[in-house]
C-alpha cells in the first residue's frame, strides 16, 4: 500500500505538541505533505521540521483541500472553526481527524456528522486521554466485570491555577467556552467511554465566572513553550470553572467538574488534574493520585486493591522526557489503512458535545436540559 498523504490545518501548540510528533512516529505509513496556518511562519517551520522535501505551505485551508492527492487532514484550529473546516474537508473527499472538542455547539457537531455520512469518509476526534495507560487499565477493570452495574461516576479535571496563558483559550468568540469545553471535555469523554453509555436523559449545571476576571497578575497561570506566566483578567471572557449533573437514561448519574482557576487544593494538583471514579453494584474503581484502585469485597472483607503501578500520564507539551508511542496516531493510521475501526467515533464525540452544550444552556436558564 502506498504511503498516506496527510495535511494539517493549524500549526500551533497542539499540532507541535501532539500531532506532528505522533504522525512522525508513523512515517513508515504516512507522508506529511501539507501545512496550513494563518501565520505563514508557523506553517513554514512545521514543513521544514516534519514535512517531505516537497511539502507545501498554505495560509488558506481551501487551497490545501483542493489538492486531490491528500488522503486525510488534521483540523487543529480553535474550537469555533472545527465545524466549518471539517465539513469542507469531508466535502473535498478527505478523511478527517479533528481536535477535541468535536465542535463548539451541538448544532455544529451535527453538521459534521451529516457531512461525514454524505461523504462516506472517516471522521474521528482527538480524545487522547482514552489512550493513557492508567485509563486503559481502569477501563479493563470495568470491562472484566469487577464493578457490576455502574450507577454513579465522577469525571474531574481541576486546575487550581491553570488558566492557559497562550493562544485564544480565554476568547469566547473563538473557543466557545472555558475549562468545561477545553479540559472537562476530556473527563466526560473518558467517563462515557469507560461506562460504554452514550444515552443521556438530561443535564443540569452551572458555569462560574468568578476568579478569571477577579484575580490579578499575582496569580500564576499555566505556561506553555515560553508563554507568559500570568493571564490577563481584562480579556478573560469565559467561565473559570463549571459543574454538571448528568442523568443517563438507564438511571446512572455522572457528576462532572472542570476548572482552570478554583480555590480548591485537594484533587487539583499538577499530577491529579484528570481523574475518574466509577461506582457499581460489585465494586468501584478510581484513578485518583495516578493509580488504579479497585475497592471490592474479598473473603467477606472490604478491600482496596491497587491494580498495577503508579503511572503519570504523558501530556504533550507539558511532560518531560521522550514521548511514548502515540496510540492516537497509531490507531488513526490503522483505520485509514483499513486495518481497524476508529477508536474514537464521531458519534461518541457528538454526545460529549451535546452534554457540554446542555450544561452551558442550563447555566444560562437555571433549568435542566432534556434530550430526546
Amino acid at each position: 500500500m502506498a504511503k498516506l498523504k496527510i495535511g494539517f490545518i493549524g500549526c500551533g501548540g497542539i499540532a507541535n505538541g501532539k500531532h506532528f510528533p505522533g504522525m512522525k512516529q508513523q512515517e513508515e505509513f504516512v507522508d506529511m505533505v501539507a501545512f496550513c496556518d494563518l501565520i505563514p511562519e508557523r506553517a513554514e517551520k512545521a514543513a521544514k521540521e516534519y514535512g517531505t522535501e516537497d511539502a507545501k505551505v498554505y495560509t488558506d485551508y481551501h487551497e490545501l483541500l483542493a489538492d486531490p492527492s491528500i488522503d486525510a487532514v488534521h483540523v487543529l484550529t480553535p474550537n469555533i472553526a472545527h465545524c466549518e473546516i471539517t465539513v469542507a474537508a469531508l466535502e473535498a473527499g478527505k478523511n478527517v481527524l479533528c481536535e477535541k472538542p468535536m465542535a463548539a455547539t451541538e448544532a455544529d457537531a451535527k453538521k459534521m456528522l451529516e457531512a461525514r455520512d454524505k461523504s462516506g469518509k472517516l471522521l474521528t476526534i482527538g480524545y487522547q486521554y482514552r489512550h493513557f495507560p492508567i485509563n486503559q487499565i481502569a477501563k479493563k477493570v470495568i470491562d472484566d466485570g469487577h464493578l457490576g452495574d455502574i450507577y454513579y461516576a465522577e469525571a474531574t479535571y481541576l486546575r487550581r491555577r491553570g488558566v492557559p496563558t497562550w493562544g485564544v483559550f480565554t476568547d469566547k468568540s473563538k473557543q466557545g467556552g472555558g475549562p468545561l469545553i477545553d479540559i472537562g471535555t476530556h473527563a466526560l469523554d473518558y467517563a462515557l467511554f469507560a461506562m460504554n453509555n452514550y444515552e443521556p436523559e438530561y443535564v443540569v449545571g452551572t458555569a462560574f465566572e468568578k476568579l478569571g476576571r477577579l484575580l490579578d497578575g499575582e496569580h500564576q497561570g499555566q505556561t506553555h513553550n515560553g508563554s507568559p506566566n500570568y493571564w490577563n483578567n481584562e480579556t478573560f471572557e469565559v467561565e473559570d470553572s463549571a459543574v454538571g449533573h448528568i442523568k443517563m437514561k438507564n438511571g446512572a448519574v455522572i457528576n462532572l467538574r472542570a476548572s482552570w482557576a478554583i480555590n480548591m487544593a485537594e484533587g487539583a494538583g499538577a499530577n491529579n488534574e484528570a481523574t475518574a471514579l466509577f461506582v457499581g453494584t460489585k465494586g468501584g474503581v478510581d484513578t485518583i493520585d495516578q493509580v488504579v484502585r479497585l475497592n471490592h469485597v474479598v473473603a467477606g472483607q472490604q478491600s482496596v486493591t491497587q491494580v498495577g503501578q503508579k503511572i503519570a500520564p504523558y501530556i504533550p507539551g507539558y511532560s518531560q522526557g521522550p514521548a511514548p508511542v502515540s496510540l492516537e496516531a497509531e490507531y488513526w493510521v490503522k483505520a485509514l489503512r483499513g486495518e481497524s475501526d476508529l477508536f474514537v467515533t464521531a458519534d461518541q464525540a457528538y454526545v460529549v458535545t451535546k452534554i457540554l452544550d446542555g450544561i452551558y444552556e442550563s447555566s444560562k436558564t437555571g433549568k435542566p436540559v432534556y434530550f430526546d
